[in-house]
């Protein structure tokens, strides 16, 4: 089999994802099924960033495929701090697993560090790029609660440097769905990301927007995202924004009745602790989709039986 690299939500088609989504679904109604299906495979995390649902769920999703994981542990206690290249990284770790999960805060490491191994690597967040085990996980749980087709769907918060965001708004094309992108002047969506969205649904799904107020009735799903106060200049600018990207009760009462909100945390306090409880909080089940996804990513990207091969022709643009 060639292994293939999952690097963008970009390289993968409408079918690629749903051959994930499919897997998933599978997987999810009889997890017993797979769960000797990878034994005696490795799978190696390397994280230079904090994470808690990306990382522990990949490590559930190996264990429960029947295989196991090598932590490389914190920056810190590893030969990075010695000044060991990302390169040399991954290529010393390549050699003790069949496949690799990488997080890194510089743009780009994924695509840089998938030209120096020849097994699988999932990119798991490059900075403010992308992010495309999320993605499918989110896409899962849009499946579920709203369907894919015809889908109107409202993106709000940082989408400057929200990678889960940047992800997401590509691979929705595939679905000709409308996108909203609501957020501040300050944290509009990158230039270049909405040059491409254009270009690969014709700029008929793409409209942006500085208050919820105006889409909200229309909408399908709402996913929202949290403001990054580190990323004002002024304390003061960060509280008139952070108050207006607020969703709580009152907020919900021009909403459909079938609204589905979504987050892919962690959140501060830009969805109150009482949407927990209602019929539209699905961001729980979000994280919690991340298992069964993450199986199916790693049983398509390791089997023998050329399913990887059909997932985005080893494209890794």
């Amino acid at each position: 089999m060639r292994h293939d690299h999952l690097i963008t939500s970009k390289q993968l088609t409408r079918g690629d994802i749903e051959t994930i989504l499919d897997r998933a679904a599978e997987i999810d109604a009889d997890p017993s099924a797979v769960a000797d299906r990878h034994t005696n495979t490795l799978l190696g995390l390397l994280f230079f960033e904090p994470s808690t649902r990306t990382k522990m769920s990949f490590e559930t999703a190996m264990k429960r495929l029947g295989g196991d994981v090598v932590d490389m542990g914190s920056v810190e206690s590893s030969s990075v701090k010695k000044g060991e290249t990302l390169a040399d990284t991954v290529r010393v770790i390549e050699g003790y697993t069949d496949a690799l999960v990488l997080r890194h805060p510089k743009q780009g490491s994924a695509t840089m560090a998938s030209e120096f191994v020849d097994v699988p690597l999932v990119n798991a967040g490059d900075g403010a790029g992308h992010h495309p085990s999320q993605t499918m996980l989110d896409l899962y749980t849009i499946r579920e609660n709203a369907g894919l087709d015809d889908l109107t769907i409202g993106i709000m918060g940082d989408l400057k440097y929200g990678r889960t965001v940047h992800s997401l708004a590509h691979a929705l094309t595939n679905f000709d769905a409308q996108q909203h992108f609501i957020s501040p002047e300050s944290l509009r969506l990158p230039r270049e990301v909405v040059y491409d969205l254009h270009q690969e649904d014709g700029g008929a799904g793409i409209r942006e927007h500085e208050s919820l107020e105006e889409v909200l009735p229309s909408l399908d799903v709402l996913y929202v995202t949290r403001i990054q106060r580190e990323r004002f200049p002024d304390e003061q600018e960060y509280q008139k924004v952070a108050g207006e990207y607020q969703i709580g009760s009152e907020t919900l009462e021009a909403a459909g009745d079938d609204l589905t909100i979504m987050h892919p945390l962690p959140r501060v306090d830009e969805i109150a602790p009482e949407i927990d409880e209602t019929d539209h909080a699905a961001y729980f089940d979000q994280a919690h989709n991340g298992v069964p996804v993450r199986m199916a990513l790693l049983d398509l990207l390791l089997s023998d039986d050329g399913a990887a091969d059909r997932l985005g022709g080893g494209s890794d643009e």
